[in-house]
């Protein structure tokens, strides 16, 4: 029987963001800032290096002086791949007693100069990309309790931050919810959870399924989503994902101003409209009864007025609730989830 992947870091964290260039890239090291301030003592950039998370800039030496206990490598760049200018960085870490963790798609212990300077220091190498072993093939079987996916019409649009905000808003609201993490950062932050895309395709919905088990009927499963059907890269994981989390309610995640797939500019994204239709198609093979349940729209570079009216013309447009969560939370999401599937 499969388990989930299960993680226990020892924070507080240093968060290495090297010389990255592209905030889309550095989302680890954001979510892991936004959601758990308290457990990040600084971050490690690299001379030009034009992001910051917003935490002291420390080096190695400093970090470990502050009472550091991870490095994390707080990038998710396509191809999952670390420069080779920050293995010296790296590699120091680990010599100082810090233990590694990476989500990327490789294994820490594949490079042995890291795996050197670890075994004499004691430091641990954590790979968070790494599924359970024994993953089933989804079987399409039907399982009590209630699951929302988070969906979008891009990569790094927002699906974890939404399941997170959606999580915290269901509790709040008095609901009996669990977050389930099916990437790098949810596994950070949840503790527990399965890489998805880093899951053989033939096991994508046996894995969603194992993620998201039979359960009270009044219990909802908050399932962060990964890539998007509409990317031609990550298309697949997006697919496998949907069929075997057989949500009951999506919520669509969108990028107020982006207009194409991130890093394949030669494709357009979707209208709303197109990519409300296409998931519930595509879901509707596993659960006929889903429904999308609103929109959760990143508007962090419109203007404050902008930004209202563009969410009130999309609610028009829609007829859902359309929220920035960042902003607004999601209290009107859970209303409107409640009203959909009322528990008496």
């Amino acid at each position: 029987m499969a388990q989930l992947t299960r993680i226990k870091l020892k924070a507080p964290y240093l968060i290495l963001i090297g010389d990255l260039a592209d905030p889309t890239y550095a989302k680890t090291g954001f979510g892991i800032v936004h959601w758990r301030p308290e457990l990040v003592v600084g971050q490690l950039r690299f001379a030009g290096c034009k992001i910051d998370l917003g935490v002291p800039d420390l080096t190695v030496t400093e970090a470990v002086a502050a009472g550091a206990g991870s490095l994390l490598i707080g990038v998710a760049p396509i191809g999952g791949v670390v420069p080779d200018n920050w293995w010296k960085a790296i590699i120091e870490a680990a010599g100082a007693g810090l233990d590694i963790v990476c989500g990327l798609h490789f294994r820490l212990s594949d490079v042995p100069e890291l795996a050197d300077a670890a075994a004499i220091s004691g430091a641990r190498l954590i790979d968070v990309r790494k599924p359970p072993a024994k993953l089933p093939v989804g079987t399409g079987l039907r399982r009590p309790g209630k699951r929302v996916l988070t969906v979008g019409t891009d990569c790094a649009i927002g699906k974890k931050y939404s399941a997170l905000a959606l999580h915290e808003a269901m509790r709040q609201a008095g609901m009996n919810s669990t977050f389930r993490a099916t990437g790098q950062t949810g596994i950070m932050l949840a503790g527990e959870g399965i890489p998805i895309d880093a899951v053989v395709a033939d096991f994508i919905s046996g894995a969603a399924e194992t993620l998201s088990p039979a359960n009270d009927e009044k219990h909802w499963d908050v399932i962060e989503g990964q890539g998007s059907l509409f990317h031609p890269g990550y298309s697949g994981v997006s697919l496998g994902l949907l069929h075997g989390s057989q949500a009951d309610a999506l919520l669509l995640c969108h990028d107020a101003t982006r207009t194409n797939i991130s890093g394949w500019e030669h494709y357009t994204l979707p209208s709303i409209g197109d990519a409300i239709d296409q998931h519930i198609a595509m879901a509707r093979r596993t659960n006929p009864e889903v429904c999308c349940v609103g929109i959760s729209v990143n508007t962090s570079t419109l203007p404050p007025q902008t930004r209202l009216d563009y969410l009130h013309q999309l609610q028009l447009e829609t007829g859902l609730p359309c929220v920035d969560p960042m902003v607004d939370g999601c209290g009107a999401i859970v209303e409107h989830i409640k009203q959909l599937f009322p528990e008496d």
